[in-house]
């Protein structure tokens, strides 16, 4: 009988952008979350007899996703069984029920969801650290979904560590029609970047002429001092720190609870009614999200995106509806692509919110985050 596995989207809470590495990558510290959003992607596997050769089929109910190798499931599911030493037969189904979106990790959470369903259609898995470097092979985001919940990324964002969970929290994704390239982000930061650091050079070189220190600001001397006297701020490092900071208090939190903020009196708690329970996880969203956001959580790409392309900052201000008696506790882009997200206090307000975005003609989700403990429990549909 085939596996149905539950394909879940996530966010980037924030992202921030690092230097380019010597492999080409540019180094990167993100928050990612997962979402109760999903499309349904269902494996059936029979192993062949030693000496066959594999052979895959994919199905699609949406016309623009790949059915061969080009697809992240099929080559997932390639890897896996050649580093397994099996060969099998295999089918992979996929349901597509979001929008093509970048910024919600679409094929990597599918490139995911098909191990997973191998996996479980076989009986045998690879070991955890093997999995993971697997899919790091495949793309940088396929990783976080072998975790779910509140993820750490660092690298490319292949190399993950599981966070302390938010509470589940009420969330409205926006999907312009608009779509932004990776690769030309990347190229519009890199310029951004260039430029501010000649400007600070050339600053330098100005108020230094007069002590005979420097005498001119030729361009040998700009590139000299850009390459030696300004290495670049690692806010890589100081973001990774807050996230992890966030975590340090919370060493013996029990599994399913929320991590960020210990429970002292966790018995007390049971007995609350249902609404003062609900109101005391919003709380601690609303300040588990607030105390993320004064660490400097955004998202790096917003500064050459939202320059590019207006619509999405009109998007992202309608989202946070600041003026509004429904405003979101946070805000933002999501990864690089054309995706925003809003975090909310009720489902009043994310309806709200959803409504305002609605209003301008951009299609808006609404979901909730999928805490870890949930997203396992969850994962493979009946």
């Amino acid at each position: 009988m085939a596996t149905r596995v539950r394909s879940y989207s996530k966010i980037n809470l924030g992202l921030a952008i690092g230097p380019v590495r010597p492999d080409g990558f540019h180094g990167l510290t993100t928050l990612y979350q997962t979402l109760d959003l999903h499309d349904l992607v269902t494996v059936s596997a029979k192993q062949l007899a030693s000496g066959s050769d594999t052979r895959i089929s994919l199905t699609t109910n949406h016309p623009f996703v790949p059915r061969d190798a080009r697809h992240t499931a099929w080559r997932m599911v390639e890897r896996c069984l050649a580093r397994l030493g099996v060969a099998a037969e295999v089918g992979i189904d996929i349901e597509k029920r979001l929008p093509v979106q970048g910024g919600m990790g679409a094929g990597s959470r599918r490139a995911a969801a098909g191990l997973l369903g191998l996996a479980r259609e076989l009986g045998v898995a690879l070991p955890g650290v093997e999995r993971l470097k697997l899919a790091a092979e495949i793309g940088s985001d396929v990783p976080l979904f072998l975790l779910g919940g509140a993820v750490l990324g660092l690298g490319r964002g292949e190399l993950v560590t599981p966070m302390p969970d938010l509470p589940r929290t009420w969330c409205v994704v926006a999907v312009p029609s608009v779509g932004v390239s990776t690769p030309a982000a990347f190229k519009a930061w890199d310029t951004l970047v260039s430029a501010g650091e000649i400007k600070h050079v050339q600053a330098m070189a100005n108020a230094t002429a007069n002590t005979g220190i420097l005498r001119s600001a030729q361009d040998d001397d700009v590139e000299h001092l850009r390459l030696t006297s300004l290495p670049q701020v690692d806010k890589l490092q100081q973001l990774s720190l807050a996230y992890s900071s966030l975590s340090a208090k919370t060493g013996d939190c029990k599994p399913g609870t929320s991590g960020i903020v210990r429970d002292p009196n966790p018995e007390k708690k049971r007995d609350l009614p249902d609404e003062s329970q609900a109101d005391a996880m919003n709380d601690l969203a609303e300040n588990t999200l607030l105390a993320l956001v004064r660490t400097g959580i955004g998202n790096d790409f917003e500064e050459v995106v939202f320059p590019q392309y207006p619509s999405l900052r009109i998007t992202k201000r309608q989202l946070m509806g600041s003026d509004s008696d429904s405003p979101a506790i946070y805000a933002a882009l999501s990864g690089s692509g054309s995706a925003l997200f809003g975090l909310y206090r009720s489902e009043a307000d994310a309806k709200a919110a959803q409504q305002r975005v609605q209003s301008s003609g951009v299609q808006a989700l609404l979901t909730e985050t999928l805490p870890r403990a949930e997203y396992w429990e969850r994962m493979f549909a009946e």
